[in-house]
């Protein structure tokens, strides 16, 4: 059974539908799932962007979605619409997963088996200075992306060390996102 003929339009539909207005917001779709069996269906658009997506942007993006999702078919079946974040969770995959996830602190491992706990830096040209513990100190080290075989944003509870955030970059005055 195909997602269309649930009365749902499908993810590729759903994508080209929704990119543009997305883009003009400044954000991108990240990945869309559409959950026929779920009562009422559900219609799950993954979306981020340099900023973050915070609860207000998250809802003004619903309410276009929605509109222009239920401009398509009057007759289609009901589903209910969430536009979310990536979550914190996410692996960090593409170039601007690190550039967006500056001044946060990450577990990765390197192709070579190396783990490293840091906070991320700038990120330009394929890779990215992280910040990491050198015995007492803190050196930053410059990772080609490509030697990263996974990398997870870690949740903080307390406030970043703050020459940690400057050698990320990052004035302490932001929060990470």
């Amino acid at each position: 059974m195909t997602e269309r003929s649930t009365g749902l339009p499908s993810q590729r539909q759903v994508v080209e539908l929704l990119d543009d207005e997305f883009a003009r917001a400044g954000y991108e779709i990240e990945d869309v799932v559409i959950d026929a069996a779920a009562r009422p269906a559900r219609i799950t658009v993954v979306a981020d962007g340099d900023q973050g997506l915070d609860l207000d942007a998250a809802a003004t993006l619903s309410r276009s979605a929605s509109e222009l999702l239920d401009s398509v078919d009057d007759n289609a079946t009901p589903y209910v619409l969430e536009v979310t974040s990536p979550g914190v969770d996410r692996p960090l995959t593409d170039e601007k997963h690190f550039r967006r996830a500056r001044g946060r602190k990450v577990d990765m491992v390197l192709s070579d088996g190396t783990q490293l706990t840091g906070r991320i830096g700038e990120t330009s040209g394929g890779a990215v200075r992280l910040v990491v513990r050198d015995g007492r100190d803190l050196a930053v080290r410059e990772i080609s992306l490509d030697t990263i075989t996974k990398a997870v944003v870690q949740v903080e509870f307390s406030p970043p060390n703050q020459r940690e955030l400057e050698l990320a970059g990052q004035t302490g005055k932001e929060a990470p996102q």
